[in-house]
């Protein structure tokens, strides 16, 4: 689907406590920080501006607080979606970097490398890929011709979900940076399909002025 003028909007949701500890989050339900809520608070006040036609989340409490934030804004109803989850990451989840290193040595280096495991017995980054993009290309389908779309998700999940958006191989998913918290990144409609417009962006789009349209 070329998306024919119509804008998707991936928003990563505030911080939490796992985020400041570096643990793996994955579907873990962890709630968001003060601070969290207080990032949710101003980027919805910049992405009211852009008058979203939509709104879908994870239905995680971290990804639905961030977007109760814009939804009040726009008067903009929230859609719930399981399929908008981060990825489910097993025995990894709860633990950093360096406990999941020193626990699953083998596992880990595999997945540094770029190769497809289920991280602690979980899903692999395309089915999180298949989901996403489905769930994504679904709401899309809903909005009027110009319409614009805010997902609201978690940062694993909108970097698999961009890459299979995007129709890049799987193994050149993680060229695409990771996302801040309450940052977002823009699709819009290309000559050959859905194109990436804004990445790890914290201010409103700006049209792009030049010869690379």
């Amino acid at each position: 689907m070329s998306g024919k003028g119509r804008r998707v909007l991936l928003w990563r949701h505030g911080q939490t406590t796992w985020n400041v500890e570096r643990r793996f989050q994955g579907q873990t339900d962890i709630p968001l920080t003060d601070a969290g809520l207080g990032q949710a608070r101003r980027s919805a006040r910049l992405l009211a501006a852009l008058r979203p036609d939509a709104i879908a989340a994870s239905d995680l409490t971290r990804a639905v607080d961030t977007a109760a934030e814009l939804a009040r804004l726009v008067d903009v109803p929230v859609t719930l979606d399981p399929a908008l989850r981060e990825t489910y990451a097993g025995e990894w989840q709860g633990l950093t970097n360096r406990e999941i290193e020193e626990t699953f040595p083998e596992e880990f280096a595999a997945w540094r490398r770029g190769e497809p495991v289920r991280r602690g017995g979980g899903e692999l980054e395309s089915e999180v890929a298949d989901r996403m993009a489905e769930a994504i290309e679904l709401a899309v389908e809903k909005l009027p011709e110009d319409g614009t779309l805010v997902i609201v998700s978690h940062g694993g999940a909108i970097r698999c979900g961009l890459g299979a958006m995007l129709g890049l191989p799987r193994e050149t998913w993680g060229a695409l940076g990771a996302l801040s918290n309450c940052c977002w990144s823009v699709l819009g409609p290309g000559v050959r399909g859905w194109r990436l417009l804004e990445h790890n962006a914290g201010t409103l789009p700006e049209p792009v002025i030049g010869d690379d349209v």
